[in-house]
């Protein structure tokens, strides 16, 4: 090998390296952006059908034992675009609502000392829930919007469409009625998520360099434990989003968290809680570890691209 060769060969060791703490601001949040539009848009369907099973009040024809008959029903019912009704809406907003968050995640975790050796686990929970509080205020009106079209014989058939006839028939308060249940499930979501996607990350790839094979192992795992401990939480959040659309008096009436988790319990017990757990945790997985190699990634890549300039 000639002198030049390993020159070359050292530059490129040394590019690969971890990106370090000092990634700009403007970095974490485009590919933050990046991140969140595949990561909702690849897991769709799954999500679809998440909704579906959470809904208290489905009809015969829309009420699935598990992930493959619900597939394999929407597709010879209704049509395979069925499974995409809604993506408009969470595409719109998960890309400004995905650089709010890892922007903020990444400056809290700096300030709070999140980058420090060793596994800093107060750090990271705190910095995961305040880019969830943050991000979730330009989110949850997109989150309601997909959700009203996800559901089986919705009219809604576009996003402006829908957000129209729900303003006109429920009012602003409709897109942020869940906010509050958003919030306290989301909260203890991203603070489980980060916490456990951080450790994992320094236990299999100690020395910190860029590694696609653990962002996404580590990415997995981290958002497969954050959907099972929070599942009472989404069903109850589904519920509060989806009332306008319900027939049921009580259903319509739910104010809050509260009134969605006696509901719940009234009519199924405990078992009612956890309602669409398999297809959450199906597509928290995947998702998650999805977003995490591609927030890595395009972070590496703009980063280094940067530096070039």
């Amino acid at each position: 090998m000639s002198s030049e060769t390993a020159l070359i060969a050292v530059e490129e060791e040394i590019d690969y390296e971890g990106l370090g703490d000092d990634v700009p601001f403007h970095i974490n949040m485009v590919a933050g952006a990046f991140a969140g539009i595949s990561e909702h848009a690849f897991m769709f369907p799954v999500d679809l059908i998440r909704t579906r099973m959470q809904v208290l009040s489905a009809t015969p024809t829309a009420t699935y034992t598990g992930v493959a008959q619900a597939l394999s029903r929407i597709s010879s019912l209704e049509g395979a675009r069925a499974l995409w009704r809604g993506v408009a809406s969470v595409i719109m907003g998960a890309g400004p609502a995905h650089a709010v968050y890892f922007g903020t995640y990444e400056a809290v975790k700096d300030f709070t000392g999140g980058n420090r050796a060793g596994h800093q686990f107060a750090s990271t929970a705190f910095a995961g829930a305040s880019a969830t509080i943050a991000s979730e205020i330009f989110m949850n009106p997109f989150d309601v919007i997909k959700q009203r079209m996800q559901m089986h014989g919705s009219a809604h058939r576009s996003v402006v469409d829908c957000a129209r006839k729900v303003y006109a028939a429920e009012g602003l308060r409709a897109f942020y009625v869940s906010y509050p249940t958003t919030l306290a499930m989301s909260v203890p979501f991203t603070a489980v998520q980060f916490s456990v996607y951080e450790w994992a990350k320094k236990v299999m790839n100690p020395s910190g360099s860029y590694s696609p094979i653990t962002h996404v192992t580590a990415g997995g795992f981290s958002g497969a434990v954050a959907a099972a401990v929070t599942t009472p939480l989404d069903v109850a959040k589904t519920l509060l989003q989806t009332k306008g659309n319900s027939s049921d008096p009580a259903i319509r009436n739910a104010s809050g968290m509260i009134d969605a988790f006696r509901i719940i319990k009234q009519r199924e017990g405990l078992r009612g809680f956890a309602r669409g757990l398999s297809p959450r945790v199906l597509t928290f997985m995947p998702s998650n570890a999805l977003c995490w190699l591609s927030y890595e990634g395009f972070r590496f890549f703009l980063n280094e691209r940067q530096k070039n300039l």
